[in-house]
């Protein structure tokens, strides 16, 4: 008897746009107000008034420290775990090699299954919450380094050591550039993370609480997410972004260069998201941030947003498009110096935080997140031919 004659199945939107899968705790988008949030607070609100180091308290303990010595004790616990152990470490010099025409994005999925190995990451299923979230904190404060350590190699450069005195957006950029960053960048490259830590059951997010829901542990969950993240359609837009700024150029040829674009079918990168329908919160706040820094690129995104707004409610009318995070972040990271190859990274070092509260959360629940498939191939059974 299948699954059809038994009633167990239910048709459901293509990619399962609206279905509810699960409850969380973590937060939620709500795209027609605009808004989003992390557990009670608005994220927002959040990468305005606290640290990054405070939200990742939030996802992983439930509460924002209280006072600044409980700050102070979570910055002291996550420095030390910044340090890769001497396998991973010596081993990264071969994976940059290897990984040299892909990036550090992919050089990290094999790292990271590097350290979850070399630390003993046992399936989640098999130990207690308290060491899932020892192992899932090693994975979050080791991104950095593993990131940051990859590209400098792939450039013909020697790692930067970790600083346990800088906060953690100060210190990636001084691991990415060996250099203490300038804090007003510094300060920038943090709101940006904190407004990237999660946003929702998108497909990264998805594919780490899938492999989590089988018991696997907590690297093989993250590698899963980078992988959905590495995509084009979800991550990998910050620099794309950014090409499309540099492929129109001026300003007179924004109205062709777009035009031609729409009505040929083509997507223009930055603009648009699947949950949002009206203006994606995140845009806004790192508009606001490039602003603050001002120069000839503010200026010309900000020219180039409005009139892609303009032609895009001609040519599409009723639907809202807008900026998505994509567009100023790229913005954003292109001010403070990142290069353009650390941009999806970049996103990655904020959301493996994310990505680790959710197979936390997961990892509570045993029962196997296993969704079914309606067959459309040939009507079965046939006979199976003879070898002619």
């Amino acid at each position: 008897m299948d699954g059809r004659s038994m009633n167990t199945t239910a048709e459901v939107p293509r990619g399962l746009a609206g279905v509810v899968v699960t409850e969380t705790e973590l937060g939620d988008v709500r795209g027609r107000e605009g808004f989003y949030h992390y557990r009670q607070y608005s994220a927002v609100e959040l990468a305005a008034s606290r640290t990054f180091e405070d939200v990742w308290h939030l996802m992983f303990r439930g509460s924002l420290p209280a006072d600044a010595a409980e700050r102070a004790a979570f910055a002291a616990e996550i420095a030390p775990l910044r340090r890769l152990p001497d396998a991973v470490r010596d081993a990264l010099p071969a994976l940059a090699r290897a990984t040299a025409l892909s990036g550090p994005l992919a050089g990290l999925r094999t790292a990271l299954s590097l350290l979850g190995a070399s630390a003993g990451f046992r399936p989640v299923y098999d130990i207690d919450p308290g060491r899932r979230a020892a192992d899932a904190l090693a994975a979050c404060a080791a991104v950095p380094t593993l990131l940051t350590a990859l590209h400098r190699l792939g450039q013909g450069l020697e790692p930067v050591e970790p600083r346990a005195d800088l906060p953690y957006a100060a210190n990636y950029l001084y691991m990415l550039t060996g250099r203490e960053p300038d804090p007003v960048k510094a300060r920038a490259v943090e709101r940006y993370l904190i407004s990237t830590v999660d946003h929702g059951f998108n497909a990264s997010t998805f594919t780490a609480r899938v492999i989590a829901s089988t018991g696997a542990d907590v690297a093989a969950a993250l590698t899963g997410a980078i992988g959905a993240l590495s995509g084009p359609l979800h991550g990998g837009a910050p620099s794309r972004a950014l090409d499309t700024l540099d492929a129109i150029g001026t300003a007179e040829r924004i109205e062709p260069w777009i035009r031609e674009r729409v009505l040929a079918g083509d997507r223009i990168m930055g603009f648009g998201h699947p949950v949002y329908r009206t203006e994606d919160p995140r845009s806004r706040m790192l508009r606001e941030i490039a602003l603050g820094f001002g120069g000839p690129l503010v200026d010309f995104a900000v020219e180039v947003e409005r009139r892609v707004e303009q032609i895009l409610a001609e040519l599409k009318p009723g639907r809202e498009l807008h900026t998505n995070v994509e567009f100023y972040a790229g913005v954003v990271m292109e001010l403070c110096g990142l290069p353009r190859e650390m941009f999806t990274p970049t996103f990655c070092a904020a959301r493996v935080v994310g990505w680790s509260a959710n197979i936390l959360e997961q990892a509570a629940d045993s029962k196997i997140i296993r969704p079914a498939a309606r067959y459309a191939g040939p009507t079965p059974p046939e006979p199976v031919p003879a070898l002619g």
